[in-house]
C-alpha cells in the first residue's frame, strides 16, 4: 500500500519538477527569435515515456521535449536541451530518485517539501528559487488538501497504526513517519492519515487519531498498531 502510494507521489513529483526544468529553460531564451520573429527555444510535446527506478519500484516518465533551433557559432551544430535532473536515456539517477519517494512521503506527511526540492533537485539541477517556490507551493496545495479531507463519509471496517522508520537523513536527523491505513467493508484499503515525527510518541499518535476524529472518522470495527 505505502509503495503505491510514494511510487505516485514520487512520479507527479518528478514529472512536474521536469515541467519547471523545461518551463524555466524555454524562459530563459525567450527573446531570442528568427528573422520571422518566432522564438527559437519552445516545447515540442514529450518524449516517449521511459521506466525509472526509484527506491520504490519502477515509475513511468515522460519528459518534456524542447525543440531549441539555435546554432553554436563555435561547432555549427544546432544546440539541445538536456535535463540535469533526468538525464537522457537514465533509468536510474541515484541522487534523486532513489530517495523522492521517501521524500514525498515526508512531504505529504509534514507539508514541508523544501528538502526535497532544495537537497536534492536543487542542487542537482540548479532550479531557480522562483521555481522552487512555485513547486513548493503546489505540492503544499496536495498536501493541504489531502490531510484537511472530511473522513465522515467513510465507515472503515479494520486499521493498521504503525511507525515507519526510513534511511533517509534531513538534517541530522532521520525519518519517522506514522501511518494510518483503513480497510473498507468490500475490502479497499486506503492510506487514511500520515504524520511526521522524529520519534514515535503516545502523544504523536494521540495527536494523529483526535486530528482523524475531528475530521469525521468513526471508531472501526477493529484497530491494530505495533507498540512497544
Amino acid at each position: 500500500m505505502i509503495d503505491e502510494i510514494v511510487r505516485e507521489g514520487a512520479r507527479r513529483m518528478l514529472a512536474e519538477a521536469l515541467k519547471a526544468e523545461v518551463d524555466a529553460y524555454i524562459a530563459q531564451f525567450a527573446d531570442q527569435r528568427d528573422d520571422d520573429g518566432r522564438r527559437l527555444v519552445v516545447r515540442n510535446g514529450y518524449h516517449q515515456a521511459r521506466e525509472v527506478l526509484t527506491a520504490a519500484g519502477a515509475i513511468e516518465v515522460k519528459a518534456p521535449r524542447v525543440n531549441d533551433r539555435r546554432v553554436d557559432e563555435v561547432t555549427g551544430e544546432r544546440k539541445r536541451f538536456s535535463s540535469a535532473i533526468l538525464p537522457p536515456w537514465a533509468r536510474k539517477t541515484p541522487k534523486i530518485t532513489e530517495v523522492l519517494p521517501l521524500l514525498y512521503l515526508h512531504g505529504l506527511s509534514s507539508g514541508d517539501f523544501v528538502p526535497a526540492l532544495g537537497q536534492f533537485l536543487g542542487s542537482a539541477a540548479g532550479l531557480s528559487a522562483p521555481v522552487i517556490t512555485k513547486l513548493t507551493e503546489q505540492w503544499k496545495a496536495e498536501q493541504r488538501a489531502f490531510a484537511d479531507r472530511d473522513l465522515s463519509g467513510v465507515d472503515y471496517v479494520y486499521l493498521w497504526a504503525d511507525g515507519v522508520h526510513v534511511n533517509v537523513r534531513l538534517e541530522e536527523h532521520r525519518l519517522c513517519l506514522l501511518v494510518m491505513i483503513g480497510v473498507r467493508a468490500d475490502g479497499r484499503k486506503e492510506l487514511i492519515a500520515l504524520s511526521d515525527g522524529y520519534r514515535e510518541s503516545t502523544e504523536s499518535w494521540a495527536d494523529l487519531l483526535r486530528d482523524c476524529k475531528r475530521r469525521g472518522m468513526r471508531a472501526p470495527v477493529l484497530a491494530v498498531g505495533d507498540g512497544a
